[in-house]
């Protein structure tokens, strides 16, 4: 039986979060306790969305998965202004982006499919 922690999204946006995790220490203090946090946050609010959204019964999927959706966008920003202002270079910028675009890819099939219920 498969729970919810093998969802592959659900290990796409976790192991996101650790790469979040180990680029913390390169970051410098007046962007880490700010733009970095928030985005941290939010990527820990994803998880979250993604775990409930799991877990709710069909008729409330589609509203968890959009808001998980928004959440996901507003990460692309914080991501994108980071890279903008140097907080991160282009490299780590790329890495994280590519993860948000794929979480973004399976996120976007899974609204799709439950639209089609």
């Amino acid at each position: 039986m498969m729970n919810d922690f093998d969802i592959p999204i659900f290990k796409k946006t976790y192991d996101l979060y650790k790469t979040f995790y180990g680029y913390r220490t390169i970051i410098s203090k007046q962007d880490r306790y700010v733009i970095w946090q928030k985005s941290e946050d939010t990527t820990l609010e994803i998880l979250e969305g993604i775990l409930a959204a799991s877990q709710t019964y069909k008729t409330d999927k589609l509203p968890a998965l959009e808001k998980v959706s928004l959440k996901l966008n507003i990460l692309r920003v914080f991501l994108r202004l980071m890279k903008d202002v140097k907080t991160l270079d282009n490299k780590k910028y790329l890495v994280l982006e590519s993860s948000v675009d794929e979480i973004g890819r399976m996120l976007g099939g899974w609204i799709k499919s439950v639209k089609e219920r």
